[in-house]
């Protein structure tokens, strides 16, 4: 069928609509696009759809850097202009508020303000993750499809660190080596990588058992010279498995980053936003939310290694910082000790059981892309904080979760500030600012 794309959703697809008025989910193209598609899911109340020919193409496609765009999953608005992706991403934000949030709108149009972003659109990734798969009988590294079964081969990536081009095919090429004539038992493959500090890291994930440790170090350190070669063993059922042990094979064991006036050093298993100058941009903002004084009490949940953990202690008398993450937890302490920071409570557990005992002036949640349990905001409610920075990579569990502060009555929202972090995809973070009412 002929189809106009109007919008582009929390997802990687396009809106069109058919003639019958039935909404159509296209892959493919992007808003403005006119289209000839074909069906390939009709339900009853939406149906799916791929391009299979670009008949009017929209004022806002442009020519992407990557050949994979559409195939591989890493960049699926890579041919839709760079405003009218944070366009999008600002609209995204603002359905959520209005459909799950139920905020009328007047409410959104003061909340939610211009979108932030950097000026770096492609090579703006620190880390890359590669997948072992089995083509024409032989071992290959590659990247997820837009079908996650789907393993394509890459010499390089226009979203990587564009100061090392050559450690996509460098590690390809050696472990694809390798894999032929031993068996590695690859799960996954990352590559970390600062232009600041230069930092080059290979982290191997494997089961734990025998592994060829000598010869692996030899071929990936002719291959790509790296400053940090770890082996991260896991074990436990494959959806719950579990990080048992980080091996070092060569060089520093972890990967180091400047951010914000810190250093953090960060080992392989460790979250860290991929994209530096911009999660610098959500320091800036949680920091001007909370604006955090030299007498005060911060809590920080779901603190990781200590993102914002660190800036507010150069700020506050005290923090206390809640982490589940037992590498990050280990990575958090470790960042104090770089940054001589000695007035951190570091508390390992789940945020809800662990809550801290500590009468906050300010605090900081920065929870998964499940959001925050009704228990946590119910603590957080309970506490005698003045202001609340809520950091969130979810719209949908965002909109959800003001709801229910706005319900629960002790902390309003007053602005929410969306974050590019992700260029050339349709995830977006925000920070929220919330303040006692």
């Amino acid at each position: 069928m002929k189809l106009t794309i109007e919008s582009m959703m929390y997802g990687p697809d396009g809106l069109a609509h058919a003639e019958d008025g039935k909404a159509v989910f296209v892959a493919g193209g992007v808003a403005g696009d006119v289209v000839e598609a074909q069906i390939v899911e009709d339900g009853s109340s939406f149906s799916r759809a791929t391009v299979s020919e670009v008949l009017e193409p929209s004022p806002n496609r442009v020519d992407s850097p990557c050949p994979f765009v559409g195939v591989c999953g890493g960049c699926p608005w890579g041919n839709l202009s760079r405003e009218a992706q944070l366009a999008a991403k600002e609209e995204n934000l603002r359905s959520s508020l209005k459909r799950i949030g139920k905020f009328d709108d007047d409410a959104v149009a003061q909340l939610v303000q211009p979108i932030r972003a950097t000026r770096d659109d492609w090579g703006y990734r620190n880390k890359i993750e590669l997948a072992p798969t089995i083509q024409n009988g032989r071992f290959r590294l590659g990247l997820h499809g837009r079908d996650p079964q789907q393993i394509i081969h890459v010499d390089a990536c226009p979203l990587f660190e564009k100061k090392f081009p050559r450690a996509i095919k460098a590690v390809s090429g050696a472990l694809g080596f390798l894999g032929n004539s031993h068996d590695l038992s690859l799960e996954r493959v990352g590559i970390r990588a600062s232009r600041r500090t230069r930092a080059l890291e290979v982290a191997l994930w494997t089961p734990t058992g025998g592994f060829p440790r000598g010869q692996v170090s030899r071929v990936l350190s002719d291959a790509l010279p790296s400053t940090s070669m770890v082996r991260v063993m896991s074990k436990g059922e494959k959806k719950a498995r579990r990080v048992s042990k980080v091996e070092v094979l060569s060089g520093e064991g972890s990967w180091t980053e400047d951010i914000a006036d810190s250093q953090m050093r960060l080992s392989a298993p460790s979250f860290f936003q991929v994209n530096t100058k911009a999660a610098e941009i959500l320091i800036d903002l949680v920091m001007d939310a909370l604006n955090p004084q030299p007498e005060e009490v911060a809590v920080d949940l779901y603190c990781g290694a200590g993102t914002f953990t660190l800036p507010l202690a150069r700020r506050c008398e005290y923090v206390a910082a809640v982490e589940a993450y037992g590498p990050a937890v280990r990575d958090l302490r470790r960042n104090l000790e770089i940054n001589h920071l000695d007035n951190v409570d570091v508390i390992g557990g789940d945020a809800v059981r662990e809550f801290p005992d500590e009468d906050a002036d300010v605090l900081v949640v920065d929870p998964p892309r499940a959001g925050l349990a009704p228990e946590a905001i119910d603590l957080i409610a309970s506490t005698s904080a003045r202001d609340v920075a809520y950091v969130s990579c979810d719209p949908a569990t965002l909109a959800r979760d003001l709801k229910r502060f706005c319900d629960e009555g002790t902390f309003v929202p007053v602005s929410i500030t969306p974050v590019d972090l992700f260029p050339q995809t349709f995830h977006c973070e925000a920070v929220t600012h919330l303040t006692r009412k």
